[in-house]
């Protein structure tokens, strides 16, 4: 089987063995301690947080509130409107509240590469 990398990786071992050059591993990883006010960021970010559940909470209320107004006075697009509404706000609930699981999900795949 003719591999089709074979000459790219030759090529580039043997810039390499010309040059001297070694690859090392790098190794990096986030610290808490490395920039000043890492701690008020964190801060801001679950305040930010905290709004937008509130918010999502508030966009739910109201749009339920206009999804039966629109039931209950027979106009089906304040009605369809009203559902989206409650779908929206129940999707931005999720996304908000579970931020951080997605981002350290994310962060830990990327670190299985």
């Amino acid at each position: 089987m003719i591999s089709v990398l074979s000459p790219v990786t030759t090529g580039l071992s043997g810039v390499l063995g010309r040059s001297g050059l070694v690859l090392a591993d790098i190794n990096i990883n986030p610290n808490s301690n490395g920039l000043p006010g890492i701690s008020a960021l964190q801060k801001i970010v679950g305040a930010v947080m905290t709004v937008g559940l509130i918010l999502s909470v508030l966009a739910l209320i109201v749009a339920a509130v206009v999804w039966a107004f629109g039931s209950h006075s027979a106009n089906p697009h304040l009605a369809t409107r009203g559902k989206a509404g409650v779908l929206i706000a129940c999707g931005a609930a999720i996304v908000t509240g579970g931020a951080v699981a997605f981002i350290n999900f994310f962060w830990n795949v990327g670190q299985g590469i």
